[in-house]
This record gives structure tokens, sequence and C-alpha cells, in this order.
């Protein structure tokens, strides 16, 4: 059985995003490897009680390297780029660490798991002798400025301002180059980032979206007979999202029994404006506001939603996506980042993310169709579950592994 140093800053049981990310890999490959988890100390209690119950526990071992408060505080607030430097000094202090861990145990390989985000790719890849992996990792080259309308002046700023230094950094970061010159092999969280990979690096990465899902082969769908036609909208209110453009489908599309629902937090200054157009397009009283809501009741109204409206244009793999498909809703996104790669025409429409306007004539036209013609949605509901299946921890895992060992070869 191999054994594997991993770097993961943010893993945590019972959590979305990259700490929920670590935590579905590790005790996923903890099925197939021997595992040495160096991470951030904050759920270092959650992690223990998880562990009590893991049924390959004595195939994992977490070594922590906590920070304080205040720079999880930074860590929590994305766009806060103080963290950085507090990330990187956590990087170094966490080589050291690795250091140790190797003298006392004989390690095969060495991975650099998260964050996932290219700029920082840690410092394992400076351990000789040791294949060092990198990745799923994130590296998309901009946000797409066609999706700008709307937006205010501060966020057009900051966002052309992000492109540029996402450009210096990919051109010029020695840092980034060393990494990806030391490493065995790379692995790509989405298609957008294999390209970024080729065009700046000339390397090929394998393609494994960063987050899988469970297979839920038993759930049990409640919207056989319902007068009301529900999409769920889930996600930060921040432009990314662009639940603006959520919004003026669910005006564009004149369904008088539409709802849309909204998972996010409703109580930020970005709500009170959503919920300002909500009114100036007339949808008001069709927009449900659940407000941040536990993971639970996310899954409930998966369940009884008939479609998953997913409109961001800059992400990783978004882990709601593939909640979405192991809950048996079909998902309308567009065919970018993470989630282009996790949608195929079997389990939902996806549209290349070509412009605003071109965006919601898209994708309303595919609601109304699928109002329409509801065997159609009844079918791609239930390809979900096949495709719960290729999309897997367990598959997902399982090709890690073989990485590694094509690695070690």
């Amino acid at each position: 059985m191999l054994s594997v140093l991993v770097n993961a800053y943010a893993c945590a049981p019972n959590m979305g995003s990259e700490p929920g990310m670590a935590w579905n890999w590790v005790t996923n490959l903890a099925k197939y490897a021997k595992l040495y988890v160096i991470t951030e100390g904050e759920w270092e209690k959650e992690i223990a009680e998880a562990l009590e119950t893991f049924e390959y526990k004595q195939n994992i071992t977490f070594f922590y390297n906590p920070v304080s408060a205040e720079i999880r505080k930074m860590c929590w607030n994305q766009g806060d780029w103080r963290f950085y430097y507090y990330y990187d000094k956590w990087q170094k202090e966490t080589l050291t660490i690795a250091h140790q861990v190797i003298e006392q145990h004989s390690i095969d390989i060495v991975h650099q798991l998260n964050m996932i985000g290219f700029r920082e790719p840690g410092y394992l890849w400076k351990i000789p002798s040791i294949p060092f992996i990198w990745g799923p990792l994130d590296a998309k080259e901009k946000f797409p400025t066609a999706f700008l309308e709307g937006a205010t002046a501060k966020q057009k700023v900051f966002l052309h301002i992000k492109n540029f230094i996402t450009y210096l950094q990919l051109k010029t970061s020695n840092k980034v180059k060393a990494a990806v010159a030391s490493a065995k092999f790379l692995v790509a969280a989405s298609s957008d980032s294999q390209v970024t990979l080729k065009k700046y690096f000339g390397v090929d990465a394998f393609l494994i979206n960063e987050t899988g899902c469970y297979v839920k082969k038993d759930i049990v769908k409640s919207n056989i007979e319902k007068d009301t036609f529900d999409l769920l909208w889930v996600g930060k209110l921040d432009f990314r999202k662009q639940l603006g453009l959520a919004m003026r489908i669910l005006a564009q599309i004149k369904l008088s029994n539409a709802r849309l629902h909204i998972v996010g937090d409703n109580a930020s200054p970005e709500a009170h404006a959503y919920m300002n157009l909500a009114k100036e397009l007339g949808i008001a009283n069709q927009c449900i506001w659940h407000g941040k809501i536990p993971h639970a009741k996310v899954q409930e109204i998966m369940l009884f939603s008939d479609l998953f409206l997913f409109t961001s244009v800059a992400e990783g793999t978004p882990h709601v996506v593939l909640e979405a498909i192991s809950n048996q809703l079909p998902v309308i996104c567009f065919d970018t980042c993470g989630q282009g790669d996790v949608v195929n025409n079997r389990v939902g429409m996806k549209f290349k993310p070509i412009g605003f306007q071109k965006g919601i004539q898209d994708m309303s036209q595919a609601i109304i169709f699928l109002h329409q013609n509801k065997q159609i949605l009844q079918e791609l509901s239930h390809n979900c579950l096949m495709r719960q299946e290729e999309l897997s921890w367990d598959s997902k895992a399982r090709q890690m592994i073989e990485i590694y060992q094509q690695a070690k070869r």
C-alpha cells in the first residue's frame, strides 16, 4: 500500500467548499493508501470525532499546524489579500513538518491538495527524491468580462485588476514555475484549467474535478404532483455568481407558476440590492429567500425542486452542482469552469458563456422547453443516477491512486 503525505490547509468533515473537498479526498483515498495529512487546526476536534467511526482510520494520520483566529477570519473573507502573506508563512512551516514526517515514516508520494488556487503551490515541491503531485488545481485565466453588465464601477475595477494580476502571476511567478517544473504530474480541476496550464507552462495535466459526489440511489423525489415549477439557486451573493442574471431569467420566462428559491445570506447588503432588483423586475412574489440554512435543509429543497439554475461564471468545481446531481435534480448552467465538465446533456443543459444577454436568452428558452416537456425533464432527473457513479468520490480516488502509482514507477 502506498504511503502519501498530503498538504491540505483546509480540511473538515460535514462541510462544503475547500474544507469538505479535502476531507472527502483524504477519506476516500484512505481506502487505497496510507495517508499522512498536514492541515490547519481549526477543525481538529471535528476531525477527531469523525475518525472515531471512520472505517479506514488506521490508514490516516493528521498533523496540525494551527493559525490564529484573526488569520482564519481573513481566510473566510474571500478577497482579503492579506491572507496570502500568512498562508505563505503557513506553507513554509508545513514544509518543516513535512520533513519531520518523512524522517519518521516511509513516504512514496507528496501531494499538494488544497487550497486549489494556482497562486500558492505550497513548498512540498522542494522535497527531493519523492514524486510531487499537485492538484486538482484551479488555474483559469480570467473572469469573463462579457458578464460585467450590471456590475458597479467598483466591481468592474476590481475584476479588471484581478484579471491583470492573474495574467502577471501566470506569466511571471517563479514559485508557480518552480512547482510546475518539479511536479511529476499536475491535476487540473477543470478543462479551463487544463487549457491554461498548457498555454502558460506547456504541461499536459490530468483532468479530475476537485469535488465529487456520493451515490444516492434510494432518494425519493417529491415533485410528482404539485402546481408550482420550482427553480433553485444556491450560492454566495457576490457578483461572480450572477444572481441578477437568474432573476432576469425568471422575469423573461413569464411562467406564473415558476418560483425561484434562493439560498444564500439574505441579510447582506448584496441581498437587499437583489431584493430591490426583484421588485423592479416584477418578480418579488416569485422569489423565495431561504437565507443561510443548514446543509440538510438545502438537500430537502433540492428534492422538491424541478431545476437547479446555476448561473455562476467564475468557479472551481462547485460542490453544490454535484449535490444537485446526487439529488437527481437536473442542472442548467454555463459551459465553463468545473460545472461545464460535470454537467452533460444527459443530466442538464449548458450554454457557452458568450455574454449576459445571450445567457438570459439561452437559459430562458431551456427552462420554457423543459417546463413544456416534463417527460424530458424526468429523463434528465433519472439519468442523474448513472452520472453519480461517474462523478463519485470513490471513482475519483481510484483515478488519483492510478496517478500516484504511475508517478512512483
